[in-house]
């Protein structure tokens, strides 16, 4: 639909466009969910910082821009860099596609920009350790860009009671397409030698592979999503104004809404904690616990697998104790799972498939929870602009818990200092979102108020 029409923005309300939307919908995670765990949690950390220490000096360090890095902090602190670049952008995303309505080629953009940044790390090699930093830093941003489209499309195609349905299954397809790619991947690996390559070459190919994938399946979405019509309001708002601006409008705008706030803090705390764990578990789990490459592509195999299990299960769970109830609940069991964590002997790799498996069962769950409660948040007419902020607490703000990662290796040279340290974002974030009387904050935004929330 075009920008100029005077028509007011319309929601899916015909059950078979809706269900061929959600459909479509569904897909952009089986495409770029790849990326977070084929090159984010499982290659790119260990891979990056081999390269990084070729080029390191006889202390270990390296220097971009004339700075002093250990090359085991390069990693961390890359991701850390990414979703600050991240929130320069993401305010744009969201008030252009708010205003115009038009979120499909915007979240194309972002999509293959993304995908051609991560099918270029074939290209990472010997010691280009800053090819791999650029590269990073641009695939990462572009992910977290493309999310606010998506995620904005979520209560546009779903009405209130479907939404924490609709969140997980999301979520489960993106963890199917992970665990598949994620077993030809091990294949490559595993057999490198008979397919002629180097490990260095296969772990290549397994990264560039992870953006092929993503932009080949971005197709779907992007032929089943529309663009929705706006109504006179939103136009008001113009159509060419800055993107900061609109931004500033838009936290002006959520001071009305206190309680959505509230949310949106307790979610930045204990996602920052979840992304962090999710990014650097291969890096402790190959410098830390001295386990190879086989076994960490193994162990988030597992997560993958069960992470779909876990995002239906807990799907099911909130129908009947409530999404807040169910995330807090998931928290609990992160703090658990860092203690363990931190516990783990090194050369142990069924204690860490264990883990593996704690994490795959509150990982989809927690996440795809979290969205659906927050959609019901959402002022209508609002929700590229309210996801911008959203997705700026899932991950254009979650560049903290890196940054402390990194430092706490950096000062210690302990990962097992660095990995507990993450304790704090979890007991913290459960405290706040314990706070948030989720009814009143519904109802506060103007939104119907499901049997169970």
């Amino acid at each position: 639909m075009t920008a100029g029409t005077t028509e007011p923005e319309e929601y899916a309300t015909d059950p078979a466009e809706r269900k061929r939307e959600q459909r479509g919908w569904y897909f952009y995670d089986f495409a770029c969910s790849v990326y977070s765990t084929s090159v984010i949690t499982v290659f790119l950390g260990p891979y990056l910082t081999s390269v990084a220490r070729a080029a390191s000096d006889a202390e270990g360090f390296v220097h971009p821009l004339g700075i002093p890095v250990r090359a085991g902090s390069l990693f961390a602190y890359a991701v850390s860099a990414s979703l600050v670049v991240a929130i320069l952008v993401m305010p744009l995303a969201g008030a252009v596609a708010d205003r115009t309505g038009r979120k499909k080629p915007l979240l194309a953009a972002a999509a293959y920009l993304g995908a051609a940044a991560t099918a270029g790390m074939f290209f990472l090699a010997g010691d280009r350790y800053l090819l791999g930093t650029f590269l990073l830093i641009v695939a990462n941003a572009s992910l977290s860009v493309s999310m606010v489209l998506y995620n904005a499309y979520l209560p546009q195609i779903s009405e209130p009671d479907e939404r924490d349905a609709v969140s997980s299954r999301g979520w489960a397809f993106g963890y199917t397409s992970g665990a598949l790619v994620l077993v030809l991947n091990l294949v490559l690996y595993s057999g490198h030698d008979s397919f002629g390559l180097t490990e260095g070459e296969a772990v290549r190919i397994c990264l560039a592979s992870a953006g092929v994938w993503w932009g080949a399946f971005t197709v779907i979405p992007l032929r089943r999503l529309r663009d929705r019509r706006l109504g006179p309001a939103v136009r008001e708002r113009g159509a060419a104004g800055s993107g900061w601006r609109q931004l500033r409008e838009t936290l002006k705008d959520m001071r009305r809404h206190p309680l959505t706030l509230s949310f949106l803090l307790a979610y930045l705390v204990y996602n920052d904690g979840v992304q962090t764990v999710i990014s650097q578990a291969s890096v402790y789990g190959s410098e830390e616990l001295g386990l190879d490459q086989t076994t960490l592509i193994t162990a988030v195999l597992l997560v993958q697998v069960l992470a779909v299990a876990g995002a239906l299960g807990m799907g099911r769970l909130a129908r009947s104790y409530g999404a807040k109830r169910t995330i807090l609940g998931s928290l609990a069991v992160w703090t658990l799972i860092l203690v363990a964590g931190y516990l783990l002997p090194a050369g142990a790799p069924v204690f860490f498939f264990c883990l593996a498996a704690a994490i795959g069962l509150v990982l989809g769950g927690s996440q795809a929870l979290s969205r659906s409660l927050f959609s019901h948040l959402v002022p209508r007419g609002k929700e590229a602009e309210y996801f911008s902020a959203y997705e700026m607490s899932d991950r254009g703000l979650s560049w903290l818990g890196p940054l402390v990662f990194g430092l706490a290796y950096q000062l210690t040279g302990s990962y097992r200092d660095a990995i507990i340290s993450l304790v704090i974002f979890f007991v913290v974030g459960f405290v706040l979102l314990a706070r948030v009387p989720v009814r009143r904050a519904v109802e506060a935004a103007g939104n119907p108020i499901p049997d169970r929330i």
